[in-house]
């Protein structure tokens, strides 16, 4: 198992040990559970039930004691035992005995690690010589949360005990750096301080409502998603928002989704708030008859889909309950997978190009793994990969093969990109299924002039709206490129004198379409500014007595600059970077 596993991971996995360690130095009654590594770090459950809990001011103390521990780490041992001794080992942890009998159970092999005095139940993956491995001040403790015994909310709540940790004391310097940041263009602070959405309990949580400049951010981000569509030959499609349990029953989603399913009673019959788009679109293509000669059909309608997500999983507009997907759907024949595939492609780096986030990306082939939760035989899914990886290659795509990442009908790409500070976001995605076709036993015909199965393309760009606004927010910590900016430019007066020359900047603008202001408040100049500024405008167009003398404009970027113009050449200059959708300087 350990060749598997990153040297990162390894350290990681051994700082969660070092944790429980440590914590049992200071809170002998405590009952540790698991301690995995994690993404970024590690955390350690623990059942302090028994006695004192730590608090987060105790941090640092557990911290201390982590890294004087760390210097008698010298190396792991590991020995395999019986489940009755590992039981006399871990005896009065219930925790633990219930983890030793469900390996009993499932006949696995059952390991004890053992470094300085510590001994825990584990699976391995350690680093091997953690005092020399580990750099004592490349990691740190950071939170402890409450958690329910292995995520139920019937089990025992637990304390968790987080931290982070990296190669280098440089690196968890520039993670800590990238925290600061983050917190600073955190997309629930930035929307309420931009209005750009809300959160009414009376609604509920997951359910964001989006305020007049956020919906228009909305709707350029969709409007621009069908340009890049509308000469491919998609067509636009709409589906309702209910349907009948029977139709996802066929799909397969009614098992998926199960409790995450709105349920609705109608006088009749019984609905289901849809959880996806993709049973609808069968639907759409059923009710046709398609020869050869029509594939592909492209479907394209940005739709929300429902899911009853637990409330505290919900946060700002990237984990809600209502989503509204970019969604495709494509139906072809086995051999225009390729070419389908590559123009998608197309569309997804010309969209994340004008987003800033083309630089680096990368793509993740998910496939399944060995568990159960699949639709589909064997042979459908290998043909499915095999379709999806010759695509990847004739792409040139930057991609790497996971297991159990796939849908559950089919295997996808799952494109990776990287925001201005570093974060990494799953946002497009393209997935191959040849088993909703089958389910709903969709066909065409061939030039045989017999019925041919089709291949089902799904295909997001953006993912979701609500999470890529989120992102979006963000990634530009709401300085938005000026094709994106709810409110484009404002023009300020220096006087009241100067009010009717900035009347007529102002609608010289808005004839021509530029979302434009006029602050004739009676704040003085330099509070307008500091407003606009806060605003996060693109632009101020600043206007006194030489400005109404000559006829012109003196326009004023966010990043500072600044230059005198003729009203032609402004509104010529804001048109020509709307057009451009450049990204801000």
């Amino acid at each position: 198992m350990s060749e598997q596993i990153s040297n990162i991971e390894k350290k990681r996995h051994t700082l969660a040990h070092l944790l429980a360690a440590a914590v049992l130095k200071d809170y002998p009654h405590a009952l540790l559970t698991i301690g995995p590594a994690i993404e970024n770090g590690f955390y350690y459950d623990i059942d302090f039930s028994a006695g004192a809990a730590p608090g987060d001011d105790d941090l640092k103390s557990i911290q201390k004691n982590m890294k004087k521990l760390l210097s008698s780490w010298k190396e792991f041992t590991h020995k395999e035992v019986s489940a009755a001794d590992a039981r006399e080992v871990f005896a009065g942890n219930d925790f633990k005995i219930e983890l030793i009998n469900e390996l009993e159970e499932k006949g696995e092999t059952i390991t004890l690690y053992t470094v300085g005095d510590f001994t825990d139940l584990c699976r391995g993956g350690h680093s091997e010589t953690p005092a020399t491995d580990i750099d004592a001040d490349a990691f740190k403790l950071t939170s402890i949360a409450g958690a329910y015994w292995r995520g139920s909310e019937k089990n025992p709540m637990l304390t968790r005990i987080y931290g982070v940790a990296f190669d280098t004391k440089e690196e968890l310097a520039a993670y800590e750096t990238q925290l600061e940041e983050a917190k600073k263009r955190d997309h629930k602070k930035l929307g309420g301080e931009l209005g750009l959405f809300t959160i009414s309990p009376l609604i509920g949580a997951g359910l964001p409502l989006l305020q007049p400049k956020g919906a228009l951010i909305r709707r350029e981000i969709e409007e621009y998603l069908w340009d890049l569509h509308k000469d491919k030959e998609y067509d636009r499609v709409w589906t309702p928002h209910i349907a009948r349990e029977a139709l996802y029953e066929t799909s397969g989603h009614a098992a998926k989704f199960g409790d995450e399913l709105f349920r609705v009673k109608g006088k009749e019959d019984e609905f289901i708030l849809k959880p996806m788009n993709c049973p609808h679109h069968m639907q759409i293509f059923a009710d046709n008859q398609f020869s050869y000669r029509d594939m592909p059909i492209r479907y394209f309608e940005p739709a929300t889909v429902y899911r009853d997500e637990k409330s505290g999983q919900l946060g700002g507009l990237t984990r809600v309950r209502a989503i509204t997907q970019d969604d495709g759907h494509l139906f072809c024949r086995v051999e225009q997978i390729t070419e389908e595939v590559s123009t998608i492609v197309g569309i997804i780096r010309e969209f994340y190009a004008t987003m800033g986030m083309l630089e680096g990306y990368h793509v993740q082939l998910s496939v399944r793994d060995g568990e159960d939760k699949y639709l589909g035989s064997d042979a459908v899914w290998e043909r499915a990969e095999k379709a999806l990886d010759d695509a990847a290659k004739a792409n040139n795509l930057n991609y790497t093969r996971v297991e159990g990442e796939a849908a559950f009908y089919g295997p996808k790409l799952d494109f990776m990109f990287t925001d201005a500070i570093g974060r990494e976001w799953q946002l497009a995605t393209i997935q191959c299924d040849f088993n909703l076709p089958e389910r709903f036993n969709l066909s065409f015909i061939n030039e045989k002039g017999e019925k041919e199965q089709p291949v089902v393309i799904h295909r997001a760009i953006s993912g979701s709206l609500e999470r890529f606004m989120g992102v979006m927010i963000e990634h530009f910590a709401g300085n938005f490129p000026l094709w994106l900016s709810p409110e484009q430019i404002t023009i300020i007066p220096v006087s009241d004198a100067h009010n009717e020359y900035a009347q007529q900047v102002y609608d010289g603008l808005k004839a021509v379409g530029i979302r434009v202001s006029f602050d004739d408040s009676k704040e003085s100049m330099g509070k307008k500014i500091r407003n606009a500024k806060k605003g996060k405008l693109p632009y101020f167009a600043v206007i006194g007595d030489k400005e109404v003398e000559n006829k012109t404009v003196t326009l004023e970027s966010r990043n500072g600059e600044s230059k005198e113009m003729t009203t032609s050449e402004l509104g010529n200059h804001l048109l020509t970077e709307i057009e451009m959708k450049a990204l801000p300087k």
